[in-house]
């Protein structure tokens, strides 16, 4: 009714448009006091968006670590069944070559000293020289000298 008196048409309520108001600020003169989207103002605007980025920041952000986490799992096991792979190949070969019953007896003699029936065993062994200085009691050395050489060197 006060736009009829004002010389302007009466629009229906369904169609009206909301013209923007000015107002005067303090020191930046005539401002249009608009909203915008929703009737929220830029800053509001703003904080929702940065809460939505969040939201989904977060929503996606425990899946994606789950991913990362189950790659980086499978990279070891993948790594590990590749090792394994190739134990099992060096053993099946070992297998292969312990199944020759001249290769066992070969490792029966040279490992456990084995001999056949009828055949005389030699075992040979070298004599064994001075490992180090004589220091033992009758050796001539000064006690204190043994002393700090053990210290030094420590006890044998």
């Amino acid at each position: 009714m006060a736009e009829a008196k004002r010389g302007r048409p009466s629009r229906p309520a369904a169609v009206r448009r909301r013209d923007p108001k000015l107002t005067r600020g303090r020191s930046r003169g005539v401002v249009a006091a608009t909203t915008g989207l929703l009737g929220l103002s830029s800053t509001r605007r703003a904080a929702i968006l940065a809460v939505v980025v969040c939201a989904l920041a977060l929503s996606v952000a425990v899946p994606l670590r789950n991913y990362v986490s189950q790659r980086q799992e499978l990279s070891a096991v993948t790594q590990r069944q590749e090792a394994l792979t190739g134990e099992v190949a060096a053993l099946s070969a070992e297998k292969a070559r312990l199944s020759d019953s001249a290769e066992v007896e070969a490792q029966a003699r040279s490992r456990l000293g084995y001999v056949m029936p009828g055949e005389v065993p030699y075992v040979v062994q070298l004599p064994s020289g001075p490992v180090g200085p004589a220091t033992g009691p009758g050796s001539g050395a000064l006690w204190y000298r043994t002393l700090w050489r053990e210290v030094v060197e420590g006890s044998p």
